[in-house]
């Protein structure tokens, strides 16, 4: 192998270091998880068996197997059966646990029965983040990431979906009825007598899977939400950002910082939109922060008046895009931007000059609406450009205020003059690899050999170290990717497209000794 780098000869002498100790280094991560869960009151956050028994067995200690989920976590190893292989093999979880080595049904066991106390060992984690300084919490990032359950499409029930597979069904039933008189009218013999009895079974299967369909539906009548899901009851049927693609599963939500992209708070939901989720994460950030006063932003699938008033009602600053939702600007015509409102005056200034005054107040969607409109639009030079009615209408909610000052936040431009303009800043990331694939696959998928489907039992998510500065890649304000950023940073991104900034790490010297709530 003349010419290439050659490695050490396997039958070579190695005197390694005699000590785990000496294998890892001073700046080591894992020294940070062991401090940390070394300072946590694991009784008091409500870990199991944090007291050994008296009689029995003894067990892993929780901060033990604890150590091992963080570990996980930080490198993408969700899988009790592959942490139960990287106990044994890797120097740094050898030396995090002792050299102990537990089962994968002893892991997955402790992920599942300590849900909320590893939720309250995150939110020790944000408190000491807090303390130190290196959580400031003035501004957070909402945005939401669809995760698949374990729950095929077909095993989901919807109305729609019941009445499609019926229509196909009874198209079926027809069919098979039709070629029966065919088979009856031209046939004779055995041959007849054979296809006649596998239409015949196949006619009473297409019967059976009616009268299954038609029970479904009338259990969906007493459905809250009109879905009934088989494997997994709580998951539900969503719409993902592809066309005419969905999936069956949750809405994991976070909000993270905006300058140190460390997560505050998340939560899980089974709605597929995003519209309820903006004034309870914003609240949850700030109870978590414990901030009297929070700037929360997202991006336009969280646009609802209601939340946007709930979050002022409660002292929350928001930046929420409003969405387009009107064709007019892509015919040529004015939209409501376009109509200049004057608060003094209470009027809307039409491109034209002309006001339109207010004409009464009546209720849409449960939110107060004002109606403006004047009577002199069919003799306006440019109605065709306004309207194809008799008269432009402009509708404006009770709280529309709170509308116009999140549209001047989004285009105050807070840059000097001589800085170059950004390519946008992307606050949250999705748990999602940046070469598109999911870093926790579904738990059902036949490709993976070990079957372990205990690795779902929490939906955890990653906080990257890296800014990724990446245009909105479908024209939205590029300053609030969230939801569109996932699709960007697929492998189809542009080469040179995205520029990464590392931020600087925190020297731990310099941390101040931090004690867990509970703890003397």
């Amino acid at each position: 192998m003349a010419g290439f780098i050659e490695g050490a000869e396997r039958s070579q002498t190695v005197l390694f270091p005699d000590r785990l100790e000496d294998w890892i280094s001073e700046d080591a991560l894992v020294r940070v998880v062991d401090l940390f869960v070394d300072e946590l009151d694991l009784a008091e956050l409500g870990f199991v068996r944090s007291a050994a028994a008296r009689t029995g067995r003894p067990g892993y200690h929780p901060a033990v197997l604890l150590k091992l989920f963080i570990y996980g976590y930080l490198n993408r190893i969700p899988s009790s059966r592959r942490l139960e292989r990287e106990a044994g093999r890797n120097v740094e979880v050898m030396w995090l646990t002792g050299k102990l080595v537990p089962d994968h049904k002893t892991i997955a066991d402790f992920r599942r029965d300590n849900a909320a106390a590893i939720r309250k060992t995150c939110a020790q984690f944000v408190e000491l983040c807090r303390r130190i300084g290196v959580l400031k919490g003035d501004c957070v990032a909402i945005d939401g990431s669809k995760f698949k359950a374990v729950n095929n499409r077909d095993r989901n029930f919807t109305k729609g979906k019941i009445a499609s597979r019926l229509t196909h069904l009874e198209a079926d039933v027809a069919r098979c009825i039709n070629e029966m008189v065919r088979i009856d009218r031209q046939e004779e013999g055995e041959a007849r007598a054979e296809k006649v009895a596998h239409l015949a079974r196949r006619y009473g299967r297409i019967r059976r899977e009616i009268e299954r369909l038609k029970a479904m539906d009338k259990a969906l009548a007493d459905a809250p939400d009109g879905q009934i899901s088989l494997t997994d009851p709580d998951a539900r049927a969503m719409a993902t950002s592809a066309r005419n693609s969905g999936l069956v599963g949750y809405n994991a939500q976070c909000a993270v910082d905006a300058e140190t992209h460390i997560i505050v708070t998340h939560d899980v939901t089974n709605h597929g939109f995003d519209r309820d989720q903006l004034s309870p994460m914003a609240t949850a950030a700030r109870e978590a922060l414990g901030h009297d006063d929070l700037h929360a932003i997202a991006d336009k699938g969280y646009f609802s008046g209601t939340e946007i008033l709930a979050c002022h009602e409660a002292g929350i600053t928001t930046t929420v895009p409003r969405p387009m939702t009107s064709g007019n600007e892509a015919k040529g015509m004015f939209v409501k931007t376009d109509f200049l409102y004057d608060p003094a005056r209470d009027i809307y200034t039409c491109p034209a000059g002309n006001g339109l005054t207010y004409r009464g107040t009546r209720e849409e969607g449960g939110l107060q609406v004002r109606r403006y409109w004047i009577n002199d639009c069919q003799t306006c030079p440019i109605q065709r450009r306004c309207t194809s009615g008799t008269e432009r209408r402009i509708t404006r909610w009770e709280h529309e205020h709170l509308i116009d000052a999140m549209r001047e936040r989004l285009a105050r431009d807070p840059r000097p003059d001589d800085a170059p303009a950004p390519h946008g800043r992307a606050c949250l990331r999705h748990p999602q690899g940046q070469d598109g694939h999911d870093p926790f696959p579904d738990a059902a998928s036949e490709e993976r050999p070990d079957g372990d489907g205990a690795e779902r039992a929490g939906l955890q998510h990653e906080a990257d170290d890296l800014v990724d500065r990446c245009p909105a890649p479908d024209g939205g304000d590029s300053r609030l990717i969230g939801g569109n950023e996932r699709r960007y940073l697929q492998r189809g991104a542009p080469r040179g497209s995205c520029r990464r900034r590392t931020i600087p790490q925190i020297r731990l010297p310099e941390i101040p000794p931090y004690r867990a709530q509970g703890r003397s």
